[in-house]
């Protein structure tokens, strides 16, 4: 296992968020009833939803597992920004299904962030990215303001992936 550049390793799964990072919350409906929350928990846990995203994901296991190598990388020609990541908890139950992965040494962010598929009792399906984070590279430093705002656009574009993934699943199983 590597080292994780952060010392509050698994505060995304039940909170609180440790002070001191920047936080992000967001959460979106993307489905309702068993068949799929369990489309949504196997999309997110498989990685998948991260790369209809339009990320790059290699992973040491086909799905999260705590321990599981995972980097992530975004961007094009000389602007790709590579994140390694290390699994740090996931998360098989009734009605929450998700994984949280915590940065490596060269990560350009230093943190955590959870992506959950969650069953609520009225049947909807929800999917929620919660993370803290602070810059770890002089350019995400540089970045300021601009890096928390890249943060809810790519957590929004992931609720949206997904939303598509159940969507196209659902019209797949009828």
């Amino acid at each position: 296992m590597n080292t994780l550049t952060y010392p509050e390793a698994g505060a995304t799964r039940l909170g609180p968020l440790p002070d001191g990072y920047h936080h992000l919350h967001h959460r979106t409906r993307v489905g309702h009833g068993r068949a799929d929350f369990e489309a949504a928990g196997a999309a997110v846990t498989a990685f998948r939803m991260h790369r209809l995203s339009g990320a790059r994901v290699s992973a040491s296991a086909p799905r999260a597992q705590p321990g599981a190598s995972v980097r992530v990388a975004l961007g094009a020609g000389p602007f790709v920004f590579s994140a390694p990541c290390q699994v740090v908890w996931a998360e098989y139950g009734p009605e929450r299904i998700g994984f949280a992965y915590g940065t490596l040494a060269r990560h350009p962010e230093c943190g955590e962030e959870s992506f959950v598929a969650e069953l609520a009792d009225d049947g909807t399906v929800f999917f929620t990215v919660m993370a803290f984070s602070r810059p770890a590279r002089w350019y995400t430093r540089l970045a300021g303001p601009l890096v928390p705002v890249a943060q809810r656009w790519y957590a929004r574009r992931l609720g949206d992936t997904l939303r598509r993934i159940v969507t196209d699943g659902r019209a797949h199983r009828t």
